[in-house]
């Protein structure tokens, strides 16, 4: 065993211990927000409702979010955690899996930085750096996503790429393309460095098929599902891509102005600092993740373009590479060389880590309930006594408890249409059939007033049937007819 052990390299027996370290603390961690009431409708429920509709053969039409999940986003790799929900399903597979997907990828980075700079404790800095980049454990945090794994093939791709791995190239890159339709914002520019500085052909081909897979699952699937190929035009501000393009040369200022507001440009130095700018003095890898930086700041949507959420970790292994790319080609010593440079890469890990990545005794680690608090002590005893094939509304933070079935509606819908759809013609409106088929409401005992309003107008039509301090399951009284929306 000992000599086993020898011809191993420790640095990589060092890293998988501290995957599996990371993997076990932040999937226990994201798991127990969840059992506290920590996730919503929006965006663990709507996705575990989804697979397990499709590990049941049954097409994934999420009554969260009121469309098809496959159409919402083509995220087909979530057909891979279809086999969990036959085994064991729980929301376990979600949050589990999305720990150890984004524990993976430090593989890749330790391999590059390790044979680039010829140091195993240096690989080892690195992939830990990766793993505490502000925008690598706030993906691991918001909820769940799909994009999870590209923290795994995003890095793949790259150190297959720059160190002519072709076979895991191609499994990267494919794995990538299965993530979502957007991914061609990372995967273009890829292909575009390979067929400079690697193989011409093989970046030609890895363009088309980004640009070709996108515009298949943009106007044939998505577009099949939902009826548009797109539901995100809005976030393009000044009224779409002409109104960009028009207020460029027309309103410059304006187009200025807006990419130094709300906290634009501090969103850039969250995403650069950790690796101290280093990938600065030869950009050509780290500049991979331009386009989609770019589209962060540009969109309109709050989300796109603040560190702590999913759309900013597709940026990161870039960043990482490109800094351990401009790294290696120092010289070993002087003020300018790499020994300087890796201090600060290490001091601007650090201190970025400490005050914005969720890591405990850091700055930015939330808050949360445990699973123990007795609101989800109360939540998971209500949700004991719904049938599992019943028709529910529930709150927000009770729907993903209750997603393994195929009508659960976030309250107030199906009642009055709130998220619902693919646009916003359904807001506000009464989704006639599908009121009539819910049968019970599991709510809290003390509403909002939004909600209490909209309890008021139906409730004539249900009666109490369970109901403990901080939550009330109502059940449908048949006999009573349903009251029109006012």
């Amino acid at each position: 065993m000992k000599s086993w052990l020898r011809s191993r390299d420790p640095g990589l027996l060092a890293l998988s211990g501290v995957i599996v370290l990371f993997t076990a603390y932040y999937g226990s961690v994201t798991l127990n927000i969840h059992h506290g009431l920590g996730t919503a409708a929006y965006d663990s429920g709507l996705y575990d409702q989804g697979v397990w509709l499709m590990s049941r053969f049954r097409a994934p039409f999420v009554t969260t979010m009121g469309r098809n999940l496959l159409g919402d986003h083509t995220s087909f790799i979530l057909f891979a955690l279809v086999p969990f929900y036959w085994v064991a399903p729980g929301a376990w597979i979600l949050f589990w899996s999305q720990a150890s997907v984004i524990g993976l990828g430090a593989v890749p980075v330790y391999l590059y930085a390790r044979d680039s700079l010829r140091s195993v404790k240096i690989g080892l800095f690195f992939a830990v750096a990766y793993l505490v980049h502000p925008a690598v454990l706030g993906a691991v945090f918001e909820n769940y996503h799909p994009d999870s794994f590209l923290g795994l093939f995003v890095p793949l791709a790259l150190w297959a790429a720059l160190s002519h791995r072709w076979g895991w190239y191609v499994v990267a890159v494919v794995g990538a393309l299965l993530v979502k339709e957007d991914v061609a914002l990372v995967i273009v520019p890829l292909g575009v460095w390979v067929a400079l500085n690697r193989r011409r052909r093989i970046g030609l081909v890895t363009i088309g098929a980004a640009v070709a897979t996108t515009l298949i699952a943009m106007f044939v699937v998505m577009r099949s599902l939902i009826g548009v190929p797109t539901r995100n035009a809005w976030r393009i501000p000044f009224g779409g891509p002409t109104g960009l393009l028009s207020a460029v040369f027309t309103r410059p200022r304006d187009v200025v102005t807006y990419f130094t507001s709300e906290d634009r440009p501090w969103y850039l130095w969250q995403m650069m600092l950790p690796m101290g700018f280093q990938f600065i003095r030869r950009p050509g890898v780290a500049a991979m993740s331009a386009l989609v930086l770019f589209t962060n700041v540009l969109s309109t949507y709050w989300y796109q373009f603040h560190v702590q959420y999913h759309y900013s970790i597709v940026a990161v292994p870039a960043l990482v590479f490109g800094t351990v790319w401009a790294v290696q080609q120092l010289p070993a010593s002087g003020l300018g060389g790499r020994r300087v440079a890796l201090a600060c890469v290490v001091v601007c890990t650090a201190v970025s880590a400490l005050l914005w990545s969720p890591i405990p005794k850091g700055h930015a680690m939330p808050s949360y309930w445990p699973p123990s608090h007795p609101v989800a002590v109360a939540a998971r005893e209500v949700v004991e006594v719904v049938p599992d094939d019943a028709v529910v509304a529930a709150h927000y933070r009770i729907a993903p408890h209750l997603a393994y079935r195929d009508e659960i509606y976030q309250f107030p819908t199906p009642f009055r249409a709130v998220l619902y759809g693919v646009g916003l013609e359904l807001e506000g409106t009464r989704l006639d059939e599908r009121a009539e088929r819910v049968e019970f409401l599991v709510l809290q005992r003390t509403l909002s007033d939004e909600a209490s309003a909209d309890f008021a107008v139906i409730d004539e039509a249900f009666g109490e049937f369970f109901s403990n301090e901080h939550w009330v399951v109502w059940k449908r009284d048949a006999s009573v007819a349903l009251p029109p929306l006012g």
